[in-house]
């Protein structure tokens, strides 16, 4: 053995012996990671096909709110569903309500009342979805 050479099989692989599919299959894993996370970001963040916008809110008495609000689709000729809910003082749900929303020509403008257990302190759009539940569509009542 000469000066600076280390004993073969003491310490181990040469630290440049990797093996040749580690890096590929590494920047694979990555590519396929952050593809997933873009995917995901734009279901999660994306532009959504209805859109709301609260016109405003009247405290009404016996423990009621009349919520106003606009509903704009990419699709208006589809009916669709919007679930409003009012809250009281302590931020808990205090009344839920399903809210119809008929095809139209473009944005439709709507009025409901939801009803609630406590004094409710405000109210607002929780979700909507084109996804209309049987027992709501008008043209399916008997």
């Amino acid at each position: 053995m000469t000066a600076g050479q280390l004993p073969e099989g003491r310490y181990g692989p040469r630290v440049g012996s990797r093996r040749r599919w580690a890096v590929p299959v590494g920047l694979l894993l990555a590519v396929l990671a952050g593809l997933a996370i873009a995917v995901i970001g734009y279901r999660n963040l994306g532009t959504t096909p209805i859109r709301t916008e609260t016109l405003g809110f009247t405290l009404l008495t016996g423990n009621a709110v009349q919520l106003r609000l606009t509903v704009i689709r990419d699709d208006p000729s589809r009916p669709a569903v919007c679930i409003v809910r009012a809250r009281s003082r302590d931020g808990e749900e205090t009344g839920r309500k399903e809210l119809y929303v008929p095809p139209a020509a473009g944005p439709i403008a709507l009025t409901t009342v939801v009803h609630t257990s406590r004094p409710p302190v405000t109210a607002e759009v929780y979700g909507c979805s084109f996804q209309v539940p049987a027992y709501l569509n008008p043209a399916l009542k008997y």
